[in-house]
């Protein structure tokens, strides 16, 4: 039965409940037997409720667009009523859930059924998947490097076949990140597409969405489907699409494209050249359909962009610690939270007022630039990320760096920090393996990871699409394309699966 979670998308699966093939049950216990033989290796999954999930098997409706298929839920903003939600951090070990949040409330209506709560790293700040609090994610391609972030529970979960759609989030590549390095389609739709409530008008000021990662392109088509809605208390409404995202997909492309490509870091830095290769070979393929490909850089200042992200962090991370008072019952101090957080909320507390609104208004300048880049390119083609995913534990601070991080609330350590170039700093040593995703964030454009490649050592590398804001449409439609031709990755071929499909040696 567990064979049927790697041989169908979700689609295929609810196509089988719908038909009376199998029940809904039987696809919650198949999905909780491969989480459960698993997740010991791959630690995607940090809270189960399999109990629940069966009951609810037993009263999904049939004929629902996702009726009875296993999904799981990010830890980060996608509530579940009456489970935990943690932010991947200790400090909120003891926080669960008053209400369903609303991005579970449509995926429910749909018929999906939750069977638990994936990894992320704490407070979703990274780019790669190792809270202390739950340890690292591994990467279903290779046990030890990372799947990426922050989504990385979920991708890996995805591509290992424990559930064939899981809740993603995306303020920076937190969708695209992972799903290039776990060969998985990853959409991160227009700023306001997707809820984001109750408790919540915005994510990172608006620069994080919520949505899914899936092995199928019309399964990311579909959840998006299911996810639009009325979200009145909003900060950002996008226009509704005149039709369903899955019937757009199965429609061409109506004109010949005009593509945008660059391999170049828009902060300066190395890139890997697999990665650049890449997209190379993508857009020679598009070539060779009759599509314009022309090699021009968006125009847009990467590095300022870069920085005002990093800002960003600075005052949601300084925020997140104020509010841990009412979680702990007495004022954080550093040991409630991993280093590296510590320094960020240190680092918000010292940013004025003035100079965080400042840097936000290069986000809305990006946006006006980016509309024009649209009026004369219909797509923007880079790499997803600049480099292969890092082994676990790569990217960790040093010890010496920790000490820092931890005192630097004392002594005014924070201001020297910064009149020290730590700003710089961590713009170059957190974004230079991953400095193409941050841009759809920050000017609120719809942008699609494609698994469309592999790296030296058989790691998923992505290609990454930009579009103009409201057009998910033409990134699912040429999704679509791509994913029947030979470029596209076939997820079934990490080893976690592939060692399973692989039929038993017979004795002669």
């Amino acid at each position: 039965m567990s064979s049927l979670l790697t041989d169908h998308d979700a689609l295929g699966l609810a196509e089988l409940v719908r038909t009376r093939q199998v029940h809904p049950r039987e696809l919650v216990q198949a999905a909780i037997e491969r989480i459960e033989a698993l997740n010991p290796k791959l630690i995607a999954v940090i809270h189960k409720r399999y109990e629940k999930a069966l009951a609810e098997a037993d009263t999904v409706p049939l004929d629902a667009p996702l009726a009875g298929v296993p999904v799981l839920a990010k830890d980060v903003h996608q509530e579940i009523q009456g489970e935990p939600m943690t932010f991947g951090s200790k400090a909120y070990a003891s926080h669960i859930a008053s209400e369903d949040s609303h991005f579970v409330r449509q995926l429910k209506r749909a018929g999906a059924i939750f069977l638990g709560i994936t990894n992320v790293p704490e407070f979703a700040l990274m780019a790669v998947t190792e809270p202390r609090h739950y340890g690292p994610t591994r990467n279903p391609w290779d046990l030890q490097v990372t799947p990426g972030g922050s989504s990385g529970g979920s991708a890996a979960a995805v591509a290992a076949g424990m559930v064939p759609l899981a809740g993603a989030s995306d303020g920076g590549g937190s969708i695209r990140i992972p799903a290039a390095y776990c060969g998985l389609f990853g959409l991160k739709p227009t700023r306001g597409r997707t809820p984001v409530g109750p408790k919540l008008g915005r994510h990172w000021l608006g620069a994080s969405v919520n949505h899914v990662l899936t092995r199928s392109v019309r399964d990311s088509a579909a959840a998006l489907d299911c996810l639009v809605m009325e979200e009145k208390a909003a900060a950002f409404m996008a226009p509704r699409s005149a039709e369903r995202y899955l019937d757009v997909i199965h429609r061409p492309l109506p004109k010949r494209l005009r593509i945008a490509l660059t391999t170049e870091s828009p902060l300066g830095t190395a890139v890997d050249p697999a990665c650049a290769e890449a997209v190379v070979r993508a857009a020679r393929f598009l070539e060779s359909l009759g599509h314009e490909v022309e090699e021009r850089t968006a125009p847009v200042d990467g590095r300022q962009l870069a920085q005002s992200y990093i800002w960003m962090y600075f005052g949601e991370v300084g925020a997140q610690l104020q509010s841990l008072r009412s979680i702990l019952g007495r004022k954080p101090r550093p040991g409630d939270v991993e280093p590296a957080t510590w320094l960020l909320g240190a680092m918000g507390r010292f940013v004025s007022a003035a100079d965080f609104v400042a840097r936000l208004r290069a986000w809305d300048e990006a946006a006006a630039q980016m509309e024009t880049f649209h009026e004369t390119y219909d797509v923007y083609l880079t790499l997803t990320t600049a480099m292969p995913p890092a082994r676990i534990g790569e990217l960790s601070l040093r010890w010496s760096e920790e000490q820092i991080a931890r005192w630097s609330h004392r002594w005014g350590i924070a201001r020297l920090l910064a009149r020290a170039g730590l700003v710089d700093k961590l713009v170059e040593t957190s974004l230079m393996r991953t400095p193409f995703t941050q841009l759809a964030n920050l000017t609120g454009q719809p942008a699609m990871s494609l698994p469309l490649s592999r790296s030296s050592t058989g790691v998923p590398l992505g290609v990454q699409v930009v579009a103009a804001r409201g057009r998910e449409d033409l990134l699912l439609q040429l999704a679509a394309l791509l994913e029947q031709t030979s470029l596209w990755l076939d997820v079934k071929q990490n080893p976690l699966v592939r060692e399973e499909r692989r039929p038993p040696t017979q004795d002669v």
